[in-house]
């Protein structure tokens, strides 16, 4: 009348479990690639002036037309469009669109759900989806619809500053790029 379980499947099982969680943890070592090296200086450079131009013309037409333009996470998007030209995230399609689309869930989640920490959350996650759905996938746009909530923002921020702020960082992006032969930008449109 031996109803327990054997040792050795007990042992077994306790190895199994302890492999496991072993490699599972073993993940976060990461694996043996270095990280890549600093580009050069000149390619630092221009992105720093990228970026700057960029910025200050959005600032500085908040100030003059006193509609806000400037967008937090508009600074991340000079990180991918001066410093990445030639990422697919950084291409005018996923900037615009990936801004446009962000900002537009959140709106929605916003007017449908209120600002709650579950609203916040289908919010982004919707965001996320819904730009791989789209194929406008813009990291720094995922940001907007937790700046949406966390500013209690209402549907005019779709215009001011989403999608006039994003257009004017495109057409410094696209101004900047052009005046450095080697630099080509946007490697696509749609």
């Amino acid at each position: 009348m031996n109803n327990s379980t054997p040792k050795s499947t007990t042992m077994d099982s306790l190895s199994a479990e302890s492999a496991a969680s072993g490699s599972w943890f073993k993940k976060f070592r990461g694996g043996h690639a270095s990280p890549p090296g600093a580009p050069p200086i000149t390619h630092i450079l221009l992105t720093w002036c990228g970026g700057f131009i960029a910025i200050s013309a959005l600032a500085l037409l908040t100030k003059v037309t006193d509609h806000p333009l400037l967008l937090g996470s508009f600074g991340a998007s000079c990180v991918l469009v001066f410093g990445f030209p030639d990422s697919p995230f950084s291409q005018p399609r996923n900037v615009i669109g990936g801004h446009f689309l962000s900002s537009l869930t959140g709106l929605i989640f916003i007017a449908a759900f209120g600002v709650t920490w579950w609203s916040t959350a289908l919010a982004l996650a919707t965001a996320i989806a819904v730009m791989q759905i789209t194929r406008t996938v813009h990291p720094p746009a995922g940001s907007n619809p937790v700046i949406i909530m966390l500013t209690h923002a209402t549907w005019p921020f779709l215009l001011n500053p989403t999608l006039y702020g994003a257009l004017i960082l495109l057409a410094v992006a696209f101004v900047f790029h052009a005046l450095f032969p080697k630099r080509m930008y946007p490697t696509y449109w749609f």
